[in-house]
């Protein structure tokens, strides 16, 4: 595929009517940005039921990093589906968990032996490195930031400061976590400019919230995104992670990175972490793990995961078919697909770039690899935001044909495969000018 193909302007009669079915059925609050209704997916590529074809620069949320059905995962996926669908890694053994585990420990950043907790999601693996992190250290505080997303289940929802629809009506909600903001330099809080302000978001820790509000022998972790996702798509400056996870060991508490969105490949190395060359105690994940099978993570050093049996399990967990495909997801990330991350994120941050210089809704490009953000704006000076603006480009790029995602309160993100190809990203460069173009004219 070179361009998209819309025969009929979305949503079409059969697309329509099942979005009609689907009011009647599904729960409403579920977030749909424009009536898309899949049928199939392959590589960069995804068609509805209409037989529209759009360019996918979500990948199904930063999900399908291996493009949607990749040949070599599918093959997996289908070789397990014969021989073994479920027998609970909670109270059984089997090759597949054991395997991705081993794998799992050994790529993670940081020396010495790790161990690995298997959930279904997100959410669930930081709600596991939430318990384990009490588990562990015996303490009942913790830090998180403002802007966050960690997950809906009650824990992770607890860490979440992302949008206050998101906790309307949950409260009370786990006690003892604390939100501070995110280095979030185009927007600094402490409205002070990088690099002069010495990165006063980690100073101000110690100098202010440690010395009037909680102290800090009592906190176990310190929760954070190595880049902050839902959020907006904020790359905190380079000295940000080091500099945070040295009071997190001054003070005995855990490095807890929360990797679901920003690792495996996602902005070109395995883990974001390593951009930042900073080892976490604890690493959730989920995501692009798999491929689109369900499948999250935590790693932990060995020592850290010391809770003992019974303690936290999950029936599902660890299903063999979801460990194969992840096993075959990793093998692609490391035959070429981390480069190719790297590359096309370059061509697609240089051609953001390119496009900012014309248009003044362009408040800012930021991103790794294929980990791409573009805030936008009402006046470039001012910073005023442009929720409106954001979701008008969204809408019309999909009528276009092709398929972005909104975070934060009005930045575009662009997620696109792994598997992307130099034409595909220049192919969506394109179409975002033509609605540049036109809603700025």
């Amino acid at each position: 595929m070179r361009r998209p193909e819309i025969k009929v302007p979305p949503p079409g009669p059969k697309a329509s009517s099942l979005i009609r079915l689907d009011s009647r059925y599904v729960s409403p609050s579920y977030t749909r940005v424009y009536p898309l209704v899949v049928k199939w997916g392959k590589g960069a590529w995804i068609c509805d039921v209409d037989d529209n074809i759009f360019l996918d620069f979500t990948s199904g949320i930063a999900v399908c990093g291996t493009g949607h059905c990749h040949p070599e995962v599918v093959k997996a996926i289908k070789a397990q589906a014969d021989q073994l669908l479920h027998m609970a890694g909670t109270d059984f053994y089997y090759e597949p968990q054991i395997y991705l585990a081993e794998k799992l420990s050994l790529l993670a950043p940081g020396d010495g032996n790790k161990k690995v907790y298997f959930g279904n999601s997100g959410a669930e693996s930081v709600e596991a490195a939430f318990k384990l992190a009490r588990w562990h250290t015996k303490r009942e505080l913790n830090i998180a930031f403002f802007g966050a997303f960690h997950g809906r289940t009650m824990g992770a929802l607890s860490l979440t400061a992302s949008k206050a629809i998101q906790k309307k009506h949950y409260y009370p909600l786990v006690p003892g976590i604390t939100h501070i903001p995110y280095p979030y330099c185009y927007r600094c809080p402490y409205n002070l400019a990088y690099p002069e302000c010495d990165i006063e978001c980690v100073t101000w820790l110690e100098e202010t919230l440690f010395r009037t509000t909680i102290p800090p022998e009592e906190v176990a972790a310190i929760f954070v995104e190595p880049i902050q996702g839902e959020g907006g798509y904020i790359v905190p400056p380079p000295e940000f992670h080091s500099r945070l996870s040295e009071v997190a060991r001054k003070y005995g508490m855990l490095y807890v990175a929360d990797e679901v969105q920003s690792g495996m490949g996602r902005t070109g190395k395995m883990f974001a972490m390593e951009h930042y060359t900073v080892a976490p105690d604890i690493i959730a994940l989920a995501k692009g793990i798999a491929s689109g099978l369900p499948l999250g993570a935590m790693v932990a050093r060995s020592d850290i995961m010391d809770w003992e049996a019974g303690s936290h399990a999950s029936t599902f967990g660890g299903n063999p078919v979801s460990c194969q495909a992840s096993l075959a997801t990793i093998r692609l990330l490391q035959e070429g697909l981390l480069d190719n991350a790297r590359e096309q994120g370059a061509v697609l941050m240089e051609g953001l770039r390119e496009l900012q210089k014309g248009y003044e809704c362009m408040g800012d490009v930021r991103g790794k690899g294929l980990m791409v953000g573009v805030e936008m704006v009402k006046d470039r000076e001012t910073k005023e935001r442009a929720p409106e603006l954001r979701n008008q480009i969204l809408r019309r790029a999909f009528e276009r044909g092709l398929l972005l995602l909104p975070c934060g309160d009005n930045t575009i993100r662009f997620c696109p495969a792994l598997t992307v190809r130099r034409e595909e990203a220049d192919t969506c460069l394109n179409i975002l000018e033509e609605v540049l173009k036109e809603v700025s004219g």
